[in-house]
């Protein structure tokens, strides 16, 4: 779910190039009419030349990627787009920067990965295209794909991972609906608990989700600003409001509030953490994690929409961080700058590039203009809305910061604090000393 590698395992990765076949033709005729200023007037469909396309995507999440490049083919038939997956595509395109043979554009799975290349000169802005990104995504967004001032990604995909997904009959035995705030949130488990159903599951076995509660509950009580502060550990982790946050998470955490309890969280991986609230009877009465739960619960148990599940978002402290939503998203980065890459680039920015894609499932748009009745699932098309028109979005944290921390120590300390939830001032201690040391070295 988090594939993360340090740069250093990138920088000792095998030095194989991409195959052949990866690289653009630089020498395309001329595409979109470029001014003084070095911006484009619009792209121009008669456009010709052939690109390469690297992303994490296969299987059927390949066969959608195709469908959104044979959307752009329909526009710009005179361009040939070369598709390829790799299962780690920073480990490959490090090797191919190495090699000098880079694919024209890429996915890649976090913004870290963005911000090394670009500071490595191996990215080509997208300056051209910023009016056209400004029509679509809101600052958040804009800031993320921005280094040292310059754009250099378009987030095409991503997820809302500020979401929580309830057992329907669950929720009506104990007599309580889905809250608004986090006290109503709090006290709703209690009630669920004295109804005789565990009120979370939690897939502890899997570090990450771990990271995502955490992430959540400190972006919806500490707010979007000392969030993006502690990503950049701007602030330490021995902050009061990282303090206040572990506090509220060991709420969660208690014993007997979990399914299994401690034990049971921390052997339970994220898909198990999921279908055991569908399980008759259930095991627990929710699941705290992101859109794409809707999937596991579709694929993997019998449980119906709306009479057996639902979704609500994570509820905030306080109305100062309602609607504020976190998650993540692939970033489309352009290694060759040609007529063929920026127009690829400029219809991955538009609202019908991810039509084909969201019919099928699986996808959520970050364009705010994207429309809504293209979702198939109605309940994934209320939690790709609110990612896409989110009063603030954060981007997940642990993807953030340097591997050794957020995939790696991170995950440890929050599985040590599921053993002891009432350590919160020691588990922020805890993360501090590990977190510089990570900052440190990076």
């Amino acid at each position: 779910m988090k594939a993360r590698l340090t740069w250093l395992a990138l920088l000792l990765a095998a030095v194989a190039v991409i195959a052949a076949g990866c690289g653009g033709d630089d020498n395309e005729s001329a595409g979109a009419t470029t001014t003084s200023e070095g911006t484009t007037s619009g792209p121009d469909t008669n456009v010709n030349g052939s690109i390469s396309v690297l992303a994490v995507w296969t299987g059927e999440e390949g066969k959608n990627f195709q469908a959104v490049i044979d959307g752009f083919k329909q526009k710009y038939p005179n361009v040939k787009v070369a598709y390829k997956s790799a299962s780690e595509p920073a480990t490959v395109l490090s090797t191919a920067v190495e090699g000098g043979n880079p694919p024209d554009i890429a996915a890649l799975p976090q913004p870290g990965f963005m911000t090394d290349f670009a500071q490595r000169n191996a990215l080509k802005p997208i300056d051209f295209m910023k009016d056209e990104v400004a029509k679509g995504y809101s600052p958040s967004w804009i800031d993320l794909g921005t280094v040292d001032g310059k754009l250099y990604g378009l987030f095409f995909k991503g997820s809302n991972k500020s979401t929580v997904w309830f057992n329907v009959p669950a929720y009506k035995d104990a007599g309580v609906e889905p809250a608004k705030t986090w006290a109503d949130f709090l006290k709703n488990s209690d009630t669920i608990k004295a109804s005789g159903v565990p009120p979370y599951s939690i897939g502890g076995a899997n570090g990450w989700t771990l990271t995502d509660l955490f992430e959540n509950i400190y972006a919806h009580s500490a707010g979007p600003d000392k969030y993006r502060q502690l990503s950049k550990h701007e602030i330490p982790y021995t902050d009061q409001s990282v303090v206040d946050a572990l506090t509220e998470m060991g709420k969660v955490l208690a014993p007997d509030n979990i399914a299994g309890g401690v034990s049971g969280a921390l052997q339970t991986d994220f898909p198990t953490s999921v279908t055991q609230v569908y399980a008759t009877p259930p095991k627990a009465a929710q699941v705290m994690e992101g859109d794409f739960v809707g999937g596991v619960i579709a694929g993997e148990t019998k449980a119906k929409p709306n009479t057996d599940f639902n979704v609500f978002a994570f509820p905030a402290t306080s109305d100062a961080n309602k609607g504020v939503v976190m998650g993540g998203g692939d970033v489309m980065v352009m290694f060759k700058d040609n007529p063929a890459a920026r127009a690829f680039m400029q219809y991955l920015a538009t609202p019908e590039a991810g039509v084909p894609w969201a019919k099928a499932g699986g996808f959520a748009s970050p364009n705010k203009n994207f429309d809504p009745s293209n979702y198939s699932d109605p309940l994934f098309r209320r939690t790709a809305s609110e990612f896409a028109n989110a009063k603030e979005f954060v981007f997940d944290m642990s993807d953030l910061q340097p591997g050794s921390f957020g995939s790696d120590s991170e995950f440890t300390i929050l599985q040590d604090f599921v053993k002891n939830p009432q350590d919160a001032q020691a588990t922020a201690q805890k993360l501090e000393t590990a977190a510089a040391k990570a900052y440190k070295a990076s």
